[in-house]
C-alpha cells in the first residue's frame, strides 16, 4: 500500500473517533475498552450514522431530504471506492470492506432516517420498523466487527445484539423526551405517562437482560466493551425509572462521567462476565 494512502487512512480513522468522543461520552467510554481494531471498525460505523442523524436532527437545515438520499447513495457504494475526500465516508468505508456490512442492513438504516422526516408521531407499527433501522440492524453490523475471523453461532449472537439495539434505543427515546417534543416536534411515544414509562422500563430490562447473557459468546475483543455500555445503559436506565415523567420532560437524565469511568472498569475486571 502506498504510504500516502495509509497517512490518510490513519487520518480518516481518527476523523471518526473524534465524531464519537463529541457526541456520545456513554459510547466512547464503551468502546475504549474494545480491541483496536474493534474499536476501529465501531467508532468508523458509529461516525456515519451520527452523520445521518445530525441531517434529519436539523443541523443541515435545509434540503434534509435530498441531502440525506444523496448521503445513502454515498454510504452504499462507498466501499467500493479506496479513497473518498470526506474522512467520515472514507473511514466507513475501511470497515465496510473489511466487516462486510450488508446492504439490506444499510438501507434499513435510512429508511429509519427518512421516518424521522416524515413523520412527527409513531405508533407501535412505525415505531417497531423504526428501532429495527435506527437500532437494530446497528447491533447486528456490530456483530459483522466483532466476528470478523471468529466461528461464532449467529443465530445465537443475532437476538441478543438486536435487543441490545432496541433496549438502548427506548431508554435514549425516554432521556430525550424534552428534546424529541421541544425542539425536533418527533413524539416517538406519543401521550407517554408514568404507566407507560414503567412498561418501557420493564421492556427495555428485559432485553438487557437478552443482552447479557447472549454476549458471553462473544470473543473477549468484544464482549468487554459491550458488557460495558450494557452496564452504562443499565445505570442510565435504573435512573429514569427512578423519575417521573414529568421530571424527565423538564430535565434530562444523566449519568455522572465518574460513575461511568467505574462501570467501565467494573466490566473491565470482569473482563465482560455476568
Amino acid at each position: 500500500m502506498n504510504h500516502m494512502l495509509e497517512q490518510y487512512d490513519a487520518m480518516a480513522c481518527k476523523a471518526a473517533a473524534a465524531v464519537i468522543s463529541q457526541y456520545s461520552t456513554s459510547f466512547a467510554a464503551a468502546t475504549s475498552m474494545l480491541a483496536p481494531r474493534v474499536r476501529s471498525d465501531i467508532t468508523n460505523l458509529y461516525a456515519m450514522v451520527r452523520i445521518a442523524d445530525e441531517i434529519v436532527d436539523g443541523t443541515a437545515q435545509s434540503n434534509q431530504a435530498a441531502l440525506l438520499d444523496t448521503y445513502e447513495q454515498q454510504v452504499l457504494s462507498a466501499k467500493t471506492q479506496r479513497f473518498h475526500c470526506d474522512p467520515v465516508l472514507h473511514a466507513f468505508a475501511i470497515s465496510a470492506r473489511r466487516c462486510n456490512f450488508k446492504d439490506e442492513h444499510i438501507q434499513a438504516f435510512f429508511a429509519s432516517m427518512r421516518q424521522d422526516l416524515q413523520q412527527r408521531s409513531f405508533d407501535d407499527e412505525a415505531l417497531a420498523r423504526y428501532i429495527y433501522g435506527s437500532a437494530e440492524v446497528i447491533g447486528l453490523m456490530c456483530l459483522d466487527a466483532f466476528l470478523l475471523d471468529v466461528e461464532a453461532d449467529r443465530a445465537y449472537l443475532d437476538p441478543g445484539a438486536q435487543a441490545l439495539g432496541r433496549a438502548f434505543q427506548k431508554i435514549n427515546f425516554l432521556r430525550d423526551l424534552h428534546e424529541d417534543h421541544h425542539h425536533l416536534g418527533r413524539s416517538y411515544y406519543p401521550g407517554i405517562d408514568d404507566a407507560k414509562k414503567d412498561e418501557v422500563i420493564a421492556e427495555v430490562r428485559q432485553e438487557l437482560a437478552l443482552a447479557r447473557e447472549r454476549m458471553q459468546a462473544l470473543p473477549i475483543q468484544a464482549r468487554v466493551g459491550v458488557a460495558a455500555a450494557v452496564e452504562l445503559y443499565q445505570e442510565l436506565t435504573n435512573r429514569v425509572a427512578d423519575r417521573s415523567i414529568e421530571e424527565i420532560k423538564q430535565r434530562r437524565v444523566r449519568v455522572p462521567t465518574w460513575k461511568k469511568l467505574a462501570l467501565a472498569a467494573k466490566a473491565a475486571a470482569k473482563k465482560g462476565k455476568a
